[in-house]
């Protein structure tokens, strides 16, 4: 397992030309990071295999110590803080409805149905709503009540059907893990996550109402989301500590549902592909940030990334993906 002081004081410290690794293995991470300083949008790379990062480089933007915004990564993290809110007993199970879990949230105007939303509903962004995200993004989030906007909007699907991706769903969920737990998203993060990783989640947006975005804006320093994935890659595991139950993860891992833009099946706030060594999960925000975990392959890739730009599956997000699958599993394949 890999160590807090091992990952700080080791690798990361270390150019990589001067990687304690058999030359033929510098090479072949030499020519990921030779392809990777090629794609201009591309902020940072970091690599880690076997516990050991093989690759740590900042090729533009505020660097590898400074907070980035992870966008839509931040749904995976409000995922994570659900499995240890069910751990810890905040949630009674991922099948607890709204209106168990956050009565309150629940606005006088909303179908009956909203009641019984499930927290995998949500997780899942099966809620059958119509969306917050893409061009209804600007509308929702100027509304006085961004909860009780997402949750009397027209059910366009049926709760638990199709995946309707809407940063909405994951609002929701946040403010019901917030209602459950007494304690803010914020706070979660911090308490729950940041600290036994030895890591800052600094406080990012939050409504009119207080609750912090879900699903959106959270901000991490690439070595932090580095460390999120290795937790995750060990089975929720960090320093000794279990973070997140294995249950959890493996739950999280199964695919539920599938994304109607890249193909792409998905869990609690993952992306599922690949098969064999190159199965990978992944999570995503705009822009290109991306956190992939390849089990097989004892690999976590962090990718940061110009936020201000789109990262489409035809485009940027493609060549990411296409450097993920190729040069960089070349790499780790030896």
């Amino acid at each position: 397992m890999i160590s807090r002081r091992r990952l700080v004081h080791t690798a990361l410290a270390l150019p990589l030309a001067t990687l304690p690794m058999r030359s033929t293995a510098q090479a072949r991470w030499g020519r990921v990071a030779d392809a990777a300083r090629e794609m201009e949008q591309l902020h940072s790379l970091q690599i880690a295999q076997a516990g050991t990062e093989v690759l740590a480089e900042a090729f533009r933007g505020p660097g590898l110590n400074r907070s980035a915004n992870i966008k839509s990564v931040s749904k995976t993290i409000v995922a994570t803080l659900t499995g240890i809110a069910i751990d810890r007993g905040d949630l009674p199970s991922i099948t607890a409805t709204l209106g168990e879990a956050a009565a309150g949230l629940i606005p006088a105007a909303a179908d009956p149905r909203v009641a019984d939303l499930t927290m995998e509903d949500l997780v899942t962004m099966r809620a059958g709503l119509d969306r917050t995200s893409g061009a209804n993004y600007g509308s929702w989030v100027s509304s006085t009540n961004w909860v009780a906007n997402a949750l009397t909007r027209p059910f366009v699907a049926e709760p638990g059907g199709r995946m309707l991706y809407s940063t909405g769903s994951f609002h929701i969920l946040g403010a019901a893990l917030a209602e459950a737990s007494g304690q803010s998203l914020h706070a979660q993060a911090r308490d729950r996550l940041a600290r036994p990783l030895d890591i800052d989640i600094p406080p990012w947006t939050r409504d009119p109402q207080g609750y912090f975005l879900g699903g959106n804006d959270m901000a991490m320093t690439p070595r932090a989301l580095l460390r999120f994935g290795e937790m995750i890659r060990q089975g929720g595991i960090w320093d000794g500590r279990q973070v997140v139950s294995r249950d959890w993860l493996a739950q999280s891992f199964r695919s539920r549902t599938r994304s109607p833009w890249s193909g792409l099946s998905y869990g609690y706030g993952w992306f599922l592909g690949g098969r064999g060594e190159g199965r990978f999960m992944l999570a995503r925000g705009y822009g290109g940030q991306v956190l992939c975990v390849m089990p097989g392959l004892d690999l976590t890739v962090a990718i940061t990334s110009d936020p201000t730009r789109p990262a489409r599956s035809a485009g940027y997000f493609g060549d990411l993906m296409a450097l993920i699958q190729g040069p960089v599993m070349q790499a780790a394949l030896g």
